[in-house]
């Protein structure tokens, strides 16, 4: 026999018996306005997903999910969310996802995939530059691997996380190639690409603990082989279209990559909600 806490009405998701009072969506700053009397709010804060890269030959890397940070801090009279990596079809480095703040709390963009097939790191309390992470919120420490934010893949698939890095992409434009998944976590990042004469496949956004990830296409020649985009804190990644990576979700998912001067995915803008 089996049982669901959520079968419970009683059960909630909210810290503490809090109640979610705001959600803040809007990407950039904007004013905030807490009644009266309350001094200090529990945020949950989520930064912006990087971008997939492209490449002129073969495929790049997925950009890594946004940062997840949650705590209680004072209140503030102005809030940040960070948007999403652009993905663009130049071969270069992903854009980063931009930063999201609320009071003391604050979480950091994912890393854009890199300029070559490697997978750009899973966002910590800062935004990190490369497939290594940042230090998290908790205090957890930057990692190329396994960790609270994990590093991008290279030369395989990124690992598991709270937020994870991008997969790794395939260099080899020849014969039959299958690219790189992100790591499974709560938020994920894109897949990577593969460019091949032969069958490409692309790499699956990593699944989220809420959302699925994109898949990424197949098929025969350059024009397939797109990451998948990943899964965000609110909404699905992307499926890759052609040699198209596949946008990440919203909620700080990481943008898939693209291959043979294809679009990269972008990645999904960040959150902050507001419990008190």
């Amino acid at each position: 026999m089996s049982a669901s806490i959520y079968s419970n009405s009683s059960f909630t998701d909210s810290p503490y018996g809090l109640k979610l009072q705001q959600t803040i969506s809007a990407t950039g700053t904007s004013s905030v306005t807490i009644p009266t009397g309350i001094n200090r709010v529990y945020a949950i804060v989520i930064g912006g997903g990087g971008a997939g890269s492209t490449q002129t030959t073969g495929g790049g890397g997925g950009g890594g999910a946004g940062g997840y940070s949650a705590g209680w801090t004072y209140i503030s009279t102005s809030v940040t969310v960070g948007v999403g990596g652009t993905g663009v079809a130049t071969s270069n480095a992903g854009q980063n996802g931009g930063s999201s703040i609320y009071g003391m709390v604050m979480a950091g963009g994912g890393s854009g995939g890199l300029n070559s097939t490697v997978g750009g790191a899973g966002g910590g309390a800062t935004t990190p530059t490369g497939n290594t992470s940042t230090v998290s919120y908790t205090g957890a420490p930057a990692v190329i691997a396994l960790g609270y934010a994990s590093g991008g893949g290279n030369a395989g698939a990124s690992n598991v996380g709270v937020s994870t890095g991008g997969g790794a992409g395939i260099a080899t434009a020849t014969g039959d190639r299958t690219a790189f998944a992100s790591g499974r976590g709560l938020i994920t990042g894109g897949g990577g690409a593969a460019g091949t004469s032969g069958v490409g496949t692309g790499g699956a956004g990593g699944t989220g603990d809420f959302y699925a990830g994109g898949t990424g296409t197949t098929g025969t020649g350059t024009g397939f082989g797109g990451g998948g985009g990943g899964a965000g804190y609110t909404g699905a990644g992307a499926n890759a279209s052609a040699n198209n990576g596949g946008n990440g979700g919203a909620g700080g998912g990481g943008g898939g990559a693209a291959s043979t001067l294809g679009t990269a995915g972008s990645g999904g803008n960040g959150v902050v909600y507001l419990y008190y």
